[in-house]
């Protein structure tokens, strides 16, 4: 793990973050994934636009720092 640079985990991150945000908010929204919970969604909804605000920032801060 050591191989990475920043760039490179802060992609995954934010691609991470994206996936769990869209995994929420499909359940939120269609209520197919009935096998999961409610609070389940909303958890991943919530963390998933935290980290892809946050990721977003980084990665900004990386693009214009390089």
């Amino acid at each position: 793990m050591k191989d990475l640079n920043n760039l490179t985990r802060t992609v995954l991150g934010l691609t991470g973050s994206i996936l769990l945000l869209a995994v929420g908010v499909f359940r939120l929204v269609t209520e197919s994934l009935s096998s999961t919970p409610l609070f389940v969604a909303y958890i991943f909804a919530i963390t998933g636009l935290i980290g892809a605000i946050a990721g977003s920032f980084k990665l900004k801060l990386l693009l214009t720092k390089s």
